[in-house]
Parts: structure tokens; C-alpha cells; sequence
């Protein structure tokens, strides 16, 4: 239950995230993506920390109420707006401030000066009053010298056309805003940080070595994270966009309040599990004459301070992060060619070469919290019982009923023996998400209307193809880590999965923004490329997942053997 509220939390937020960035502070999408991998990324990158100090000093238990706490604080956080930002039209020196009308993709653009109010659209074509249209002369750079001048005035004065080059915009941001915008995402980093490695541990630590009840209680553990994903991308993305962004995540951080609720009033029935190697080592008096408990409780709350610095300069993070686990990464792989041998050495290189494939699933597979949600958002035609928050259910919801389907079949597959191997299933995952990308390239090309929008059943053909795959990779990843590891290094190859999948989300990120086109006041200024510009991209990263995964299933049978024994 307490994971489940996290994960309610967490997946409420994410499904409003870069919405809420590209439409109240008006960041650009490529901006919004970016915050997006770097908060991503450092969320991957912490629970590496908050594991160490737990198995070291604090226990799993006590880990897991400090990064609950900061998650509350986060999440509340987030429900703090501000004014947002500001984007200003300028037209015969007369500034209109930019009101936009609603949240989904029925907004609507007014421009407003005082009491006039004029509905309006902006294209590449110039700008334009709802019922005028841009001229043929104004489209293609012809014969129009004033056309602010020429075209016929609506009431209050706003012209019914104005030219490209007949208008300025400017963008005021909501420089004190932003700042509690970075703090409440540095609070949730570094609340996961304590409690996402350290809620897993509490549930192996309910259960002997050899206890037969341990699967079925991963597998109940399983459930909930997905019944929180799947509550909390319908409901905080109803809230959200129907009533407002404050709403949504308000939300997010109740569900939050509930989980450390529920952690601290079950903890009779963990009957002392998760505890500290030293619980009275946390009890002396240390510096300043404090508990040495309150040490980690303080430490929390001033790692928070650099972690903000980091999110308003992300792009530190997207440069320095690659180059820094490129260096691990290399250092592992040396120290397994001369410390190891034999079998020792052929499975942790076989670990190390999955790991690095994994890499390039995740960081196409993570493009549901940011250039989908954009797709959805710009190019895809949505019903009105379904917002573009809401298309993030898809993904948990689709693992609740195919989660099952799929774990019998690998039974059944294993039980006949032919269930495929690690690297098999590595490849399968692959192709499948480079299949969904294909797919969705195909529909932008093929499918689109007038709107330049594709129907919403390709996007949620996209998420099934993506869940499959994921279905065929996640679950066996952090198994291969335990299974492959030298036992004196499994927690360093853990460290290593984790960061894997932190430099995957910077992939991820920038992947997203080369999907990236202009917009004003949150609103795609060219839809048709957009949907060019989603489709080609798409294209080219859907090839890329499939080649890769067919490279991969072609070499798999030289990994398997590496594995010696290892299914």
C-alpha cells in the first residue's frame, strides 16, 4: 500500500509534468524535455545513494520514512502556481497580453488589451483573427506592403490579419515561481532517492531465503505500483486539466500523505524488518550533541540545496552525466578483464554488454513522460472522455491485464523448455519498442486529417506494442544484475543498472527535443510539422530499436553461452 501511494504520486505528476511546464511557465518544449530528463535522470540516479546509507547505516525502514517525508513536502509543493508566465503580442505598438482558454487540445488563444478580447491564431502565415484567414499574398511573402493596414479591423481595433513580420512577441517568465517549481522537483529527487531502492528490500526482508510465499509477495508488491500508476494517471490528470494544475498535483501529494500514513502505522507488521545493522549506533550523541539518526534527517534536507542548483542548470546534468557513467561504466568492465576469471568473468561481461543494450530500451521507452505526452497533446486527435494526461494510462494499465498473460506464458514456455533466454527476451523488448515508434511514423505519414492529428488508437497501438516490450525486459533485468553479478560486486552492479537507466532518460531526453517545434503561449504554431517533425523522428528511432534488437537476438546464443548455466 505504501508503494502504491508512491507510485500514485509519482505517475500523478509525471502525467501533468511537461504539460505543466510547456503551458503555465511557457517553457519550450525542447526546454520543458529537458527539465523533464534531468529530473528523471537524477530520480533514477539517487535511490544508488539512499541504498548505500540505508544498508550502512540507517536500515530500509527508517530510509523509507525521511524519503517519504520529502516526497510529501515535494508534491505539496508542486500545487504552488505562481502566475505562471506571460507571452505578449505586439501589433501597431499596441502590446496584447496572451490569455489562453482551457488546458487540453481544444485551447484557445485570445489576445487582450484592457477590455478588447479577440480570439486569435498564430502560424507560420502571421496572425490572424478566428473567421479571417491569412491571404494567399501573406502565405507566400507577396504584394501585401501593410497588411496590418489593409485588412479590415474587427471591433476594438485588432486587425483581421497581420503579416509575419508585422508582429512581435516577447515571454515574461515567472522568475519567483520557478524557483519553488525546481525545490518541489529537488524534494521529490531526493525523497526517491531514500525510499525507491529501500521500499523493495523491506518487502525481501518479510521473507526467508527459501521462503515459497517471496514471489507471491513481489508479485503483490507488483500489483500495487501499477494500480497506483493506473488510479493516478486518470484521476491527477482529470483534476488537472479539468480544474486546474494545482488540483492535480494536490492530489499527487495526498496520495503521497497516505503512503507515509500507512508505513507508519503498519509498522507493527513488518515485526523489526528493515532495521538498522546498528540501531544503537543512530542513538548516540554525535556532532552538536545530536542523535546520530538526525544527522541523515538534516543531511536530506541539505541535499535538496544542490540538487536545485543542479535542475535550473540541467543542462550540466545532460553533459556531465553521460561522460561521468561512461567512466564507470569503462572502469567495470576493466576491472572484470583483470580482476576476474572464467566463468566469473564471462557472466559479469555478459551482464555489462545487456546493461548496455538496455540502455537504448529505456531511453525509447521513456519517451511516454515527454515527447508522447507532446504527440498526444499536438497531433493526436482526442475524444472528449479522455484528456492528454490521461493517455499516460495506457502503459499501467496495459501491464495490469497482459502483466499476468505474459508471466504464465513464460511458465508455460519454461515448463515445455523453450522459454527464451535473458538476451532473447533483451531483443524481444527492443524490437517492440522500435515497432510501436514505426508504427506511429506510419500513422503521422498516413493517417493524419485536416488537423494534421492522427486518431487516438495508434497512440494507445504504440503504448500496447511499448508494454509488451517492457513486459519482455523489466522484469528479468535487476534478476540478470543478481544472477550474472560476482557476489563481492553485486551491489556495484546494481549501482551500475541504476545509473544505466539514469543516462537512459538523458538519451531519452534528447531524442524528445529533436521533436521539438515552435509554439506561443503553449500552443504548436505549425501542426503540420509538428506531426512531420514527430514522424520522422519516430521513424528513424523505430528503425533503430528494431535493428538493434534483431542485432541483438542474432548474438544472443554467443551471450547465452556466456551465461554458463545462467537462464
Amino acid at each position: 500500500m505504501t508503494e502504491m501511494w508512491e507510485r500514485f504520486s509519482y505517475y500523478g505528476m509525471r502525467a501533468l509534468l511537461v504539460l505543466y511546464l510547456t503551458q503555465h511557465f511557457l517553457f519550450g518544449p525542447a526546454e520543458a524535455q529537458g527539465i523533464y530528463a534531468a529530473y528523471a535522470a537524477l530520480v533514477y540516479l539517487m535511490p544508488v545513494i539512499g541504498g548505500l546509507l540505508a544498508d550502512k547505516y540507517l536500515g530500509s525502514r527508517k530510509a523509507v520514512i525521511i524519503g517519504a517525508v520529502l516526497l510529501v513536502a515535494g508534491h505539496f509543493t508542486m500545487a504552488f502556481e505562481g502566475t505562471g508566465g506571460r507571452e505578449y503580442l505586439t501589433v501597431n505598438d499596441t502590446e496584447y497580453v496572451l490569455e489562453v482558454e482551457g488546458r487540453d487540445t481544444d485551447r484557445q488563444i485570445f489576445a487582450v488589451n484592457g477590455d478588447e478580447r479577440v480570439q486569435v491564431r498564430i502560424s507560420p502565415e502571421g496572425v490572424s483573427t478566428i473567421g479571417a484567414e491569412p491571404s494567399a499574398a501573406i502565405a507566400t511573402g507577396g504584394a501585401a506592403a501593410a497588411v496590418t493596414d489593409a485588412a479590415p479591423a474587427q471591433a476594438g481595433g485588432f486587425p483581421a490579419v497581420v503579416a509575419p513580420g508585422d508582429y512581435t512577441l516577447r515571454t515574461e517568465r515567472d522568475l519567483s515561481a520557478e524557483p519553488v517549481l525546481f525545490l518541489a522537483l529537488s524534494l521529490i529527487i531526493v525523497g526517491v532517492g531514500f525510499l525507491k531502492a529501500n521500499i523493495s528490500t523491506v518487502v525481501g526482508d518479510l521473507y526467508e531465503e527459501n521462503d515459497p510465499r517471496r514471489d507471491g509477495g513481489f508479485t503483490i508488491f507488483y500489483v500495487g505500483i501499477n494500480l497506483g500508476a493506473v488510479l493516478a494517471t486518470l484521476l491527477c490528470s482529470w483534476l488537472g486539466i479539468a480544474y486546474g494544475w494545482a488540483y492535480g498535483f494536490g492530489l499527487a501529494g495526498i496520495g503521497m500523505l497516505f503512503g507515509l500514513l500507512t508505513f507508519i502505522l503498519g509498522q507493527s507488521w513488518l515485526e523489526g524488518r528493515g532495521a538498522p545493522p546498528q540501531p544503537e549506533r543512530l542513538k548516540r550523541r554525535s556532532l552538536f550533541g545530536m542523535p546520530f539518526e538526525a544527522i541523515f534527517w538534516i543531511g536530506g534536507l541539505v541535499a535538496v540545496f544542490p540538487t536545485w542548483l543542479l535542475m535550473q542548470r540541467h543542462t550540466l546534468i545532460e553533459m556531465a552525466l553521460p561522460w561521468a557513467a561512461g567512466v564507470i561504466f569503462l572502469a567495470v568492465v576493466a576491472y572484470t578483464l583483470i580482476k576476474l576469471k572464467g566463468a566469473e568473468r564471462t557472466r559479469m561481461l555478459v551482464a555489462q554488454v545487456l546493461i548496455f543494450f538496455s540502455v537504448l530500451f529505456w531511453a525509447l521507452f521513456e519517451q511516454a513522460g515527454s515527447s508522447l505526452t507532446l504527440f498526444a497533446d499536438q497531433s493526436t486527435r482526442m475524444p472528449g472522455w479522455l484528456n492528454v494526461g490521461q493517455t499516460q494510462f495506457f502503459n499501467p494499465g496495459i501491464i495490469v491485464v497482459l502483466g499476468p498473460v505474459m508471466a504464465a506464458l513464460w511458465v508455460w514456455l519454461a515448463r515445455k523448455n523453450i522459454e527464451p533466454s535473458t538476451p532473447v527476451k533483451f531483443s524481444f523488448g527492443l524490437a517492440f519498442v522500435g515497432a510501436g515508434f514505426l508504427l506511429l511514423s506510419w500513422a503521422a505519414v498516413t493517417q493524419a486529417g485536416i488537423d494534421f492529428r492522427v486518431p487516438l488508437m495508434f497512440l494507445f497501438l504504440t503504448y500496447l506494442l511499448h508494454t509488451i516490450g517492457e513486459l519482455c525486459l523489466s522484469p528479468v533485468g535487476l534478476s540478470m544484475i543478481t544472477k550474472l553479478s560476482v557476489d563481492r560486486v553485486v551491489g556495484l552492479m546494481m549501482g551500475v543498472w541504476f545509473l544505466s537507466s539514469s543516462v537512459a532518460h538523458i538519451a531519452a531526453g534528447q531524442i524528445a527535443k529533436a521533436t521539438a517545434t515552435d509554439t506561443v503561449a503553449g500552443i504548436v504554431t505549425d501542426p503540420s510539422l509538428a506531426l512531420q517533425t514527430y514522424g520522422s523522428i519516430f521513424g528513424t528511432i523505430g528503425w533503430v530499436g528494431v535493428g538493434v534488437g534483431v542485432f541483438l537476438f542474432l548474438i544472443s546464443p554467443i551471450l547465452k553461452k556466456g551465461m554458463a548455466g545462467v537462464h
